[in-house]
């Protein structure tokens, strides 16, 4: 079979995640461990806590993403005697997993990530002040209908589709006004459900510009490699491998949409039939069985999970 590893974004958090494989892994320790030296903070105590909301601040959501990934691609890797470009042909990630995705092929320092995602949190919610910005899903419409939706609520505010998640399953992102506007235009118009988000900024539309320029410039400071595999991109929906792309479209990503129905399109059109899902919860696989049922799917976080997908990958 041919393999896609694909990488969770926000929303997949959960407290505890992640303890198991420190406890009982040199590798993902050291993982931990350095993400915690990267950003100068205890961030693990935060996910081993009992504090929600501690966790949920973007700032923390995002890099705690990513150290789980990354953890457990190294002790897959570890376990297994192999490296993730042995096993597929792909690596992909949903918004900040796609940090995971570059740093799990290679083509980013562990260290230099977990501080641009830091950052990336941290310049998000600076770019519109809460409460200003707002987030809604939109089930059961498609993507084309939500999107004309939110240019009519727009006017002289912003609304736009931020997510392209799944047939049926679309994200708008825009001023509060105008997505709570396209929220009850989208249930008028037959959504199944049209539900604001629990989020404190409106992300991958064009209010984050400010947070794009911010990650502009911390980027270009940052070394990307060439990827051991090509990575899909949230931007373009297909395969990219040059550094200077894929520093760019890490800028692009911050305000454009993320295209995940047409990623995962994209791979199975170009070979993928397996779709494994390394990190926190089971999101994207769930996702992957709407977009495209002839993609079979796994998913590791634990060290169970770990065992069980060695045996699958062989």
């Amino acid at each position: 079979m041919t393999t896609a590893f694909v990488f969770p974004g926000q929303g997949s958090q959960t407290l505890g995640m992640g303890k198991a494989l420190f406890d009982n892994f040199a590798e993902a320790k050291s993982v931990f461990q350095e993400v915690n030296d990267a950003l100068s903070q205890d961030l693990t105590a935060i996910m081993w806590g009992e504090d929600a909301d501690a966790l949920n601040l973007t700032e923390n959501t995002q890099p705690a993403l990513m150290a789980v990934s990354v953890a457990v691609t190294r002790v897959l890797e570890k376990q297994g005697g192999f490296q993730l470009a042995d096993k597929g042909s792909h690596v992909a990630g949903h918004s900040l997993g796609e940090y995971s995705a570059i740093t799990s092929a290679h083509a980013l320092e562990l260290a230099d990530t977990a501080r641009l995602l830091k950052l990336r949190g941290q310049a998000m919610q600076r770019a519109v002040p809460v409460g200003m910005g707002a987030m809604a899903a939109v089930l059961g419409l498609s993507f084309d209908d939500v999107s004309l939706i939110a240019k009519e609520s727009s006017g002289e505010f912003v609304c736009q589709s931020a997510n392209d998640n799944a047939d049926g399953q679309v994200v708008i992102s825009g001023h509060t006004q105008a997505v709570e506007k396209a929220v009850a235009l989208a249930s008028e118009r037959g959504a199944k459900r049209a539900v604001m988000l629990p989020v404190s900024a409106p992300f991958h539309c064009t209010l984050m510009a400010p947070a794009a320029k911010e990650m502009n410039d911390a980027l270009n400071q940052t070394i990307i490699r060439p990827p051991s595999l090509p990575v899909v991109a949230n931007v373009t929906a297909q395969a990219e491998s040059d550094p200077n792309q894929l520093r760019q479209l890490l800028v692009d990503q911050i305000t454009g949409r993320v295209r995940w129905r047409e990623s995962v399109l994209w791979m199975g059109d170009n070979g993928v039939d397996r779709m494994v899902e390394l990190g926190a919860g089971k999101v994207l696989c769930g996702l992957a069985r709407r977009i495209n049922k002839d993609i079979e799917t796994a998913n590791a976080e634990t060290p169970e999970d770990i065992e069980k997908l060695l045996e699958v990958l062989g």
